[in-house]
């Protein structure tokens, strides 16, 4: 048999890469701006399609469909995605609605 030994203590490159990959997993803050707030402030092209002064439309980067469009709000108040929609929230969702409607007939979609 042979007998190897063992670090006790890992050395600082190996602690420094395991932050790095613990950090890179971590959630980003929940204030941290993502790329729709990125879009919203013209930081990001996109191929917008609609906007007024609630909601922004624009096309997907990666359709899933021959058209994918995503309608999103400018404010979002907490409203990061349905299961977090609360009573306060009924207004932005009609115009998000609405807004389908709009875009769908002016890309030739008022079929369905």
């Amino acid at each position: 048999h042979i007998l190897t030994s063992t670090t006790l203590n890992p050395s600082p490159m190996a602690s420094e890469k395991e932050a790095a990959i613990a950090a890179a997993a971590a959630p980003p803050p929940a204030d941290a701006p993502t790329i729709f707030d990125k879009i919203i402030k013209k930081e990001i092209p996109a191929n917008i399609v609609y906007e007024d002064d609630k909601v922004l439309a624009f096309r997907d980067i990666n359709p899933q469909a021959p058209t994918h469009i995503l309608i999103i709000p400018k404010v979002k108040d907490g409203l990061t995605g349905l299961s977090k929609a609360e009573e306060r929230h009924i207004d932005i969702l009609g115009r998000l609605l609405y807004t389908a409607k709009l875009v769908a007939k002016q890309e030739g979609l008022d079929d369905g």
